[in-house]
């Protein structure tokens, strides 16, 4: 029987013992009453939500999946999916880090993360409902006219109506430059837009009373590629005066996708039709809106595979301790047993440590994240809020590459340790495998994620944001290098810190002479600089965990930090070395066939 338990202490401990968020959020005024109890508070009945009214429809949902009334064109989600997003909204779950103007609770987005966390290791596919709302929500609050925000933003705060992101076509995904669909304008200032949409996830179903689309198109005359994409608001249906959904739209679901997971939420294909829509933004520069919320879905899918990894991890532990077979190596564990428990075989602890570690250390990077991100939009100082911007800029494609790909990882790892029975569908296993794949493809594929990286946030302003980054690990590595009993995460990480460094230097003088050197070494290199991240933040996490102990605390949970730490720092890190090695190798080894004896 499948299980979670949402992971309150190691929150609560990146939280306040690492991170000290409460003091960061004292410096900001309109978070300045937040305090730890609250905090807590909060995550922990979050926690009693995701555990007990999501988990249970997981397995269900991605068995029964999503249907398509094909005549009325109206989604119906899994059994049980409707009444827990009624729920969710009648506990104001929805509107936990909104704005306070438009109904919402005003906590920072540091605490949605954690909820949102929990959320994920209990039913991802349920989670994109609610999931994206929070995207469409950011973006008509940074970009919305005053009559956009009046009339939708109420809505998605109370989660009385949902949201979408309608970017992909059948002939275009990541390159939206391509797209076709076409915006008129009509004479009382709105437009009519039509098109085809495919990939729309939660783009149709039955849980909440209306659907707010956020839709690319071309204006009539529109500059070709990437500069002339417009974005329009699309409700489902047209709202009355008065707020309530009116009239039907001219856009519908015409077929559901037939995914390998997250079976549970409807991946549609929309069409347009005349549909009525209103700009977002000025005419020409959708991306720039839309970028606000792509870059919350980035975010938000690193989430979803901290989630995958949690709860998989935690299964198979579970597993590994009541599935009896074969004797250790080094003689019986369990002699009064027929065989002993797998946990005892050294590779199954290097599988469910790796899935512990990618899980400890994606939560706190994830974290660290979301705190600066709080900091950028509502720091009093500005210097501080581009600073954080920066960051944030810098630390979003990895959140989303690096933590999906670990994810895969993990999941795969921990469905391995159930042996044959972690491919029958009733363990659960497999489903956190199919979803952790998918979760590496949408929100722009981890190759582009890793372009990003490399190509736009790093060499295109000379390492200036990675520089910024690397002087915090140097001035770690300088603190806490004096001390004996940090050498073993200081030394290492002081030197995965100077290779990055090197690295990045060698690419870029190879990208002056050719572009595509920078495509032949970006996803080596991301992981390489994910995992200084997480060097860094492990080093961070057992500063904090050493120190407990001195001071004689003898909670268990600071020695498996600490033996979690070490085994991050001996099994994983070292994969560095032959990334840098790979991407030192260079284009050539890349392009040398011809393509015609592919």
């Amino acid at each position: 029987m499948a299980q979670y338990t949402p992971p309150l202490r190691d929150m609560q401990f990146v939280l306040h013992e690492v991170l000290d968020v409460t003091s960061e959020f004292k410096q900001i005024p309109s978070f300045a009453e937040v305090d730890a109890d609250t905090i807590n508070a909060v995550l922990e009945e979050g926690g009693k939500f995701a555990s007990e009214v999501l988990f249970p429809l997981n397995l269900s949902g991605d068995a029964e999946g999503c249907s398509l009334d094909k005549t009325t064109h109206e989604v119906t989600t899994p059994k049980g999916f409707k009444e827990a997003y009624a729920k969710y909204v009648e506990g104001g779950w929805a509107a936990l880090s909104c704005d306070p103007e438009f109904g919402g609770q005003g906590l920072p987005y540091t605490v949605n993360q954690c909820f949102y966390e929990m959320l994920n290791s209990a039913n991802q596919a349920w989670t994109m409902y609610p999931g994206l709302s929070h995207g469409a929500y950011e973006a008509l609050h940074a970009h919305g006219t005053p009559e956009q925000k009046a009339t939708y933003l109420s809505k998605l705060t109370s989660g009385a109506w949902t949201g979408t992101m309608c970017l992909t076509e059948p002939h275009c995904g990541t390159d939206l430059g391509m797209l076709r669909s076409k915006a008129e304008p009509q004479a009382d200032g709105s437009y009519k837009i039509t098109g085809q949409k495919i990939f729309i996830s939660a783009g149709e179903h039955d849980m909440a009373e209306n659907i707010v689309h956020l839709v690319l198109a071309r204006l009539p005359g529109a500059p070709q590629g990437s500069k002339g994409i417009s974005l329009f608001v699309v409700p489902k249906f047209l709202p009355n005066a008065d707020g309530t959904p009116g009239a039907r739209n001219g856009v519908h679901c015409n077929a559901i996708e037939h995914k390998m997971g997250i079976h549970g939420n409807a991946t549609c294909q929309l069409i347009l039709e005349d549909a009525v829509g209103s700009l977002v933004g000025e005419p020409n520069k959708g991306l720039m809106a839309m970028f606000v919320m792509m870059n919350a879905a980035r975010l938000g899918v690193g989430n979803q595979s901290l989630g995958l990894t949690e709860v998989a991890y935690q299964n198979a532990v579970a597993y590994a301790k009541d599935r009896l077979q074969m004797r250790s190596l080094s003689g019986p564990k369990a002699p009064d047993k027929p065989a002993d428990p797998i946990i005892v075989h050294p590779d199954v602890r290097k599988m469910l440590l790796t899935a512990r570690a990618y899980a400890e250390g994606g939560r706190a990077l994830a974290i660290h994240t979301v705190v600066q991100l709080d900091k950028a939009l509502a720091h009093p100082d500005e210097d501080v809020r581009k600073e954080c911007d920066d960051e944030v800029a810098l630390l979003t494609p990895i959140i989303k590459a690096f933590i999906t790909d670990n994810g895969w990882i993990a999941t795969s790892h921990c469905m391995q340790v159930f042996g044959g029975h972690g491919y029958i569908h009733e363990s659960g296993m497999e489903q956190y495998v199919r979803d952790a794949r998918i979760n590496m493809i949408y929100e722009g594929t981890n190759t582009v994620q890793s372009l990003d990286l490399l190509g736009r946030k790093i060499l295109s302003d000379n390492g200036k944001k990675l520089k910024a980054f690397g002087k915090k690990i140097a001035a770690f590595v300088e603190d806490e290098g004096v001390r004996e009993d940090m050498q073993e995460f200081v030394n290492p990480l002081g030197d995965i810190g100077d290779k990055v460094t090197k690295l990045t230097t060698e690419i870029g003088m190879k990208a002056f002479q050719n572009q595509d050197e920078v495509g032949a070494a970006a996803v080596d290199y991301l992981r390489v600089v994910g995992h200084m991240l997480f060097a860094y933040l492990f080093a961070r996490m057992a500063k904090v965990a050493l120190d407990a102990q001195k001071a004689g605390n003898t909670d268990p949970f600071y020695t498996a930090k600490l033996i979690t730490a070490r085994f991050y720092f001996a099994k994983l890190l070292p994969e560095t070395a032959g990334l840098i090695r790979s991407c030192r190798a260079g284009l050539q080894p890349l392009m040398a066939m011809d393509e015609a004896l592919f």
